[in-house]
């Protein structure tokens, strides 16, 4: 089975590290965007390397409506971004990633279709784990 696990792209790590360094300044997370390509033909989800540079077939990108920090030690910070109904009908989704300031793609993942009916709104949550 494929390692679809959401990743830190290889471009979030290098400005990770820059930041750390004091060499730059870290960009805000501020958009989610959804794809369609995050399966194979078979419709088992593709393994994600790091070194993905955007969405394989993005359909949408929205800012970022919310974030939270989900334990104690504040090294979970959580994204949340709502589909709303009329957006994406019909599409079976797939993909998602997270976008910095730059629009820069700084972590991604993929998962097993997910059908977007018309007219329910669909609310997507994603980790940046540290």
């Amino acid at each position: 089975m494929a390692d679809n696990r959401g990743v830190i792209t290889t471009v979030g790590r290098r400005k990770l590290c820059m930041a750390q360094a004091g060499d730059t300044e870290l960009p805000a997370i501020t958009q989610m965007a959804w794809g369609a390509g995050g399966v194979d033909e078979a419709g088992n989800p593709i393994a994600t390397t790091g070194n993905e540079i955007g969405l394989y077939q993005e359909l949408l990108r929205k800012d970022i409506e919310s974030h939270e920090y989900v334990e104690e030690e504040q090294t979970t910070c959580r994204y949340a971004a709502t589909l709303e109904a009329g957006e994406l009908d019909d599409a079976y989704i797939s993909e998602m990633g997270l976008y910095d300031s730059e629009g820069d793609l700084v972590a991604y993942r993929t998962f097993m279709r997910k059908g977007k009916d018309a007219d329910i709104p669909q609310i997507y949550k994603m980790d940046s784990i540290f």
